[in-house]
């Protein structure tokens, strides 16, 4: 065979290859260790996980072509809520030879890094890695630690109060569903302003990780006029009971997240979550390629999106005002 025509049918070849098997060559198998805050195990199982973000997250992978049972162990792990289980769960993985670990919290991120300084951490969502002392610097994390934020700072917040009181100009009193540590945070303190220049009366029906009975037996008391729910893992987590709560009550809400409002929430504003688990992937790629994670930037959110429910606004007897349904990336009828 003439050597012009050898090079002709390898090139070929190369690009006839698929893509999970051009995407690692050396045979190594690599073990990246994934672990949620609250969420259960259960739902994070299989090619295509229940949860959205560890699906997204696995699809990723599988796109850049990593695929388990091929070049990919993926020790997935959750607290499921008890959050005392951190240093267990980080333990464990490092245990298992560990080549990355990503974190979906900045108390998952912060027991990590007391746990290992050499193994490679991803933050795929945390609030303020600067301030917990995660990094001391988002463009240069430097050490084992590196990954997303999804703090878009107090005014977003605010702005979801805004869009609430746009599609609600009555409203006075809304409940502000969340943890202590919510209510105390810089964020709260945003919406607590925002609150003051609107007319709005904020009352913090508190909740644990795992427990919101309390919480929802205030908003019922107190008969509140709205919800503004925190934006926190277990929020998410908990996304369900939530807006099964609020739909029974005919309480509208805003949310921080779309997955709210496709359980049928009334609208979310706020970073799109599933952004940040595509990015962490990618990330995973690069320092399973050798790059350093010290020197790739912790990122802030790229991508916020405002979803409004028409079908929940009809049931609860709303009509959304057509300047919001106007600025929304997506309505659900």
């Amino acid at each position: 065979m003439r050597r012009r025509e050898f090079i002709t049918l390898l090139g070929g070849a190369v690009v006839a290859w698929p893509l999970a098997g051009r995407a690692q060559q050396t045979g190594k198998v690599y073990r990246v260790g994934l672990i949620i805050t609250t969420s259960p195990v259960s739902e994070m199982v299989g090619p295509d996980p229940i949860h959205p973000l560890v699906r997204t997250f696995v699809h990723t992978l599988r796109a850049l072509g990593y695929v388990e049972g091929q070049n990919l162990v993926l020790e997935r792990r959750s607290a499921e809520g008890k959050f005392e289980r951190f240093g267990e769960i980080a333990a464990d993985l490092i245990r298992h030879g560990i080549d990355v670990i990503v974190v979906s919290s900045i108390l998952v991120a912060k027991e990590m890094i007391r746990v290992t300084n050499t193994v490679p951490i991803v933050m795929a969502s945390n609030i303020d890695p600067v301030g917990a002392g995660v990094v001391t610097n988002l463009a240069r994390p430097g050490g084992n630690i590196t990954g997303f934020t999804s703090n878009a700072g107090p005014e977003i917040e605010a702005k979801r109060l805004e869009l609430l009181k746009e599609v609600l100009p009555q409203a006075s009193r809304v409940a502000f569903l969340g943890l202590k540590s919510d209510w105390e945070g810089p964020e709260a303190e945003g919406i607590r302003v925002a609150a003051r220049m609107m007319g709005v009366t904020l009352v913090h029906a508190e909740h644990t990780s795992t427990n919101y009975a309390d919480a929802f037996a205030l908003i019922t008391r107190d008969r509140a006029e709205a919800l503004f729910v925190a934006s926190q893992a277990a929020s998410y987590a908990n996304r369900q009971v939530i807006v099964d709560f609020a739909l029974e009550r005919r309480i509208p809400g805003i949310y921080p997240w779309r997955e709210f409002i496709e359980g049928g929430g009334l609208m979310s504003y706020g970073v799109s979550l599933p952004d940040t688990f595509r990015r962490a992937a990618g990330y995973v790629d690069k320092i399973l390629k050798g790059t350093a994670p010290g020197d790739l930037p912790v990122e802030q959110p790229t991508k916020f999106e405002l979803v409004i429910n028409l079908k929940t606004a009809k049931a609860l007897g709303l009509t959304i005002p057509p300047i919001v349904v106007a600025r929304a990336d997506e309505v659900i009828e």
